[in-house]
């Protein structure tokens, strides 16, 4: 089955709404187990439905595909994920969502910093002008 054809706009506000879901459902869903253990939960669910979704459209790839960088790379990226969603979930069962996710939000500050230094990326004086309101926007509402 082929990939579903949308743009990578689209994809990228599914992307935000569906991260302002994970933050209300799990500030819910956090109010009576540890931080850690729900964390280990919503990788579970994580796991089963991409499982599903390969299967039915497949899309699983067979392991020689993955060379030693790749699957170097995706476990890195998949260490951060983890340590991302640890951190995530910690802030999140002690603090208000409103003030953890946009202080999450600052990961987009980070990977502009990180694909100019890393993939060498060229950023425009107005984009670094916007990148530069996501920060005062994520202090602000970190502080007041």
């Amino acid at each position: 089955m082929k990939d579903i054809q949308l743009t990578w706009q689209l994809w990228a506000v599914l992307s935000a709404v569906f991260a302002a879901c994970t933050a209300i459902f799990a500030k819910i869903g956090l109010s009576t187990i540890n931080s850690d253990y729900a964390t280990f939960i919503r990788t579970i669910v994580i796991v089963i439905v991409l499982a599903v979704i390969l299967t039915f459209t497949g899309q699983f790839q067979p392991v020689r595909v993955l060379t030693g960088k790749t699957l170097t790379f995706l476990i890195l990226s998949g260490l951060a994920t983890g340590a991302s969603w640890l951190c995530y979930f910690r802030a999140l069962k002690q603090g208000e969502a409103s003030h953890v996710a946009p202080i999450d939000k600052l990961s987009v500050v980070f990977v502009a910093l990180f694909s100019v230094i890393i993939l060498g990326e060229k950023i425009s004086l107005l984009h670094w002008l916007g990148i530069a309101l996501i920060a005062a926007g994520a202090v602000i509402i970190a502080v007041l």
